[in-house]
Parts: C-alpha cells; sequence; structure tokens
C-alpha cells in the first residue's frame, strides 16, 4: 500500500508556511505555489484569484491530514479574510484545497474543533475549495527563508496542539 500523500493549504505569504511545514515529522518534501485561481501558468506578477500555497507530500504511516492540519491552525491566523500580517488579499487567503470528500469532512470537522477552542477571538475563515491544479511558483520562491535567513515571514507557532 502506497503511503505517501500529498496536501495543499494556504494560509498567507507561502515562505512562511513552507519553512515550518518542511521540518514536520513525516513530511516529506513541500512545494510552494498557486492554487484555486483564474488563468493558467500563474506567475508572481500574474494570479488572479490564485491563493499562495503549499504542497505537502508526507508519508501517512508517520503524520495524516488531520495532523496537517492542526499545525496549519497552529502558525497562521485563521480568523482574517485575505490577510496575514503585513500581506494583504486573496493571495494571502487562509484555504484548505480538499482532494476528496474524506479531506473535506476531515477538514469541516477540524474547523468546528478550533472554533470551539476559542483560542482565537473571530471564527475561522478559512475557505475550503476543491483541489484543481496546483503550480509550483518560480525557482526563487522555492525553499526562500532556507537560502534568506533573514527574510520576512508572519508565520510562527501560537499554539500547542488542539
Amino acid at each position: 500500500m502506497n503511503t505517501i500523500k500529498k496536501a495543499y493549504i494556504a494560509g498567507g505569504c507561502f515562505w512562511g508556511m513552507e519553512d515550518l511545514f518542511r521540518t514536520r515529522n513525516g513530511i516529506l518534501d513541500t512545494e510552494v505555489g498557486y492554487l484555486g485561481g483564474e488563468n493558467e501558468f500563474p506567475t508572481y506578477q500574474n494570479h488572479p484569484g490564485h491563493a499562495e500555497g503549499i504542497e505537502l507530500t508526507y508519508d501517512s504511516s508517520l503524520t495524516n491530514f488531520e495532523e496537517i492540519l492542526d499545525y496549519f491552525y497552529r502558525v497562521h491566523d485563521p480568523t482574517t479574510v485575505d490577510r496575514q500580517g503585513n500581506d494583504r488579499g486573496a493571495s494571502y487567503r487562509s484555504a484548505i484545497f480538499f482532494q476528496n470528500e474524506e479531506e473535506r469532512a476531515t477538514a469541516i470537522a477540524f474547523i468546528e474543533t478550533v472554533d470551539a477552542s476559542e483560542r482565537w477571538p473571530s471564527k475561522v475563515v478559512t475557505t475550503l475549495e476543491p483541489f484543481t491544479k496546483f503550480w509550483p511558483a518560480e525557482a526563487y520562491h522555492q525553499d526562500y527563508l532556507v537560502k534568506n535567513p533573514n527574510g520576512y515571514t508572519c508565520h510562527f507557532e501560537r499554539f500547542g496542539p488542539y
């Protein structure tokens, strides 16, 4: 049985998310890119409707989709519409791009858990969007904070596990 899977999430600038997820148990690879937008072959300069997102390749024998969502909700603010830190616009929305009904149901249940925790001052505004295609970002965006350790990020661990 193949235990290698992919998950697609967006929570603001993709650099910070990638940098934090790359070291998580069970995460085999990270790639930043564009999801959920209007045009094919989006670029940083032209990605209308796309979120800056991340493709996570993971070993499901070591982690699972729910654990990925748990960490996702600990490292970004899911209560701000189209904004993370100083970054504003639809590109910086909080979104989960589900690949099947099981992921969608898991995401809905986890959002209910996050809201019930009352850790955030407002309700979760994360959008649930069907996955269509992941477009890798330009090479200079990949592993950006490894290449530029003093680069900007608004992502950090805010809480322990839900």
